[in-house]
């Protein structure tokens, strides 16, 4: 099969040995591949796959199943999308099984392949970890990211108002045209995010220097989640806050998680999520996409940090 890979610092679509199915997996022959910023960082060398995993680039595809490995339910012919540690952007890929998802109703294939990494990612800091409770306020930094805007979403979905940080007037009209209730520029300050806090819970995937105004905007038994490191890695904090505000502050990555952490995940994620994209509550917030030839193309735009909402890579046209 052809694969996508990193070689210095830019992409390659290459010949990689066709994995092998075994029990509890299924094989998927690949439509199309969700674009995140780990896919940037790994193909400048910063950000190596998990042990065992994959080195082909790509942490969500969609596409049909094409082998079922023995001890699964699902069925080939099967539209699916799927989350990876790595290897969705390739002509196949072979998962665990409980780490599949259907494509939801009404949705293309193009469009569930934006839908696994974000989702995951929002659903597991903002709800599962932070415990977000409905009418708790909210601050998305990036909020026009594909992260924010899938949180954006869930947010207002689970009846909890929020709030951005963003990288210009028209991604903070995008974000309220999804849901927030407002936000500010960065460029123009975001000290401006005193006037609506304070936030009960923070997600953050900026860190450094954001960290000592995250800590001054959060409530008492506030929750930050910190998912990145945009804005560097050090930063100097009022730990008098912290113990005066009971602050959670809590790390998270999903990535280098184990297989039944992200199939407990995504369990949670199909009772409680997944049925929102049907009642039409929840949408795929699809930018642009690329064909896999033009993925340094792609590759080139989530970089320049102007993208609202998800990039995605079509591997295989005739399946979508």
């Amino acid at each position: 099969m052809k694969a996508l890979q990193g070689v210095d610092g830019h992409v390659e679509w290459l010949e990689e040995p066709s994995p092998t199915c075994d029990v509890g997996q299924v094989r998927i022959r690949v439509a199309a591949a969700g674009l995140n910023r780990a896919d940037l960082l790994q193909r400048a060398g910063l950000y190596p796959p998990p042990p065992g995993a994959s080195h082909v680039l790509g942490l969500e595809c969609s596409g049909v199943i094409s082998e079922v490995g023995a001890g699964s339910s699902w069925q080939v012919g099967d539209r699916v999308c799927a989350l990876l540690a790595g290897g969705g952007m390739a002509e196949e890929v072979v998962v665990d099984a409980r780490h599949v998802l259907p494509v939801p109703e009404g949705l293309s294939l193009t469009e569930a392949a934006a839908l696994p990494e974000v989702y995951s990612t929002a659903w597991l800091n903002v709800f599962q970890l932070a415990g977000l409770r409905p009418g708790e306020k909210v601050l998305l930094h990036a909020g026009a990211s594909g992260v924010g805007s899938a949180a954006i979403q869930l947010c207002k979905a689970f009846g909890s108002p929020c709030w951005v940080s963003v990288g210009s007037a028209e991604r903070l009209a995008y974000c309220e045209a999804l849901g927030a209730q407002g936000g500010v520029v960065r460029t123009e300050g975001i000290e401006g995010l005193r006037d609506f806090g304070p936030f009960d819970v923070i997600l953050d995937p900026v860190g450094g220097n954001y960290a000592a105004l995250d800590l001054k905007l959060l409530a008492l038994d506030g929750r930050w989640v910190l998912i990145g490191l945009m804005g560097g890695r050090e930063a100097q904090l009022d730990l008098a806050q912290v113990l005066g505000k009971r602050v959670q502050l809590l790390g998270s990555t999903l990535r280098s998680r184990d297989d039944q952490f992200k199939a407990d995940l995504f369990s949670d994620l199909s009772q409680h999520v997944w049925p929102l994209f049907a009642e039409g509550r929840l949408s795929p917030q699809l930018a642009q996409t690329f064909a896999i030839k033009d993925a340094e193309a792609a590759f080139a735009e989530l970089a320049t940090n102007q993208v609202s909402g998800k990039l995605v890579l079509v591997i295989d046209e005739s399946l979508v």
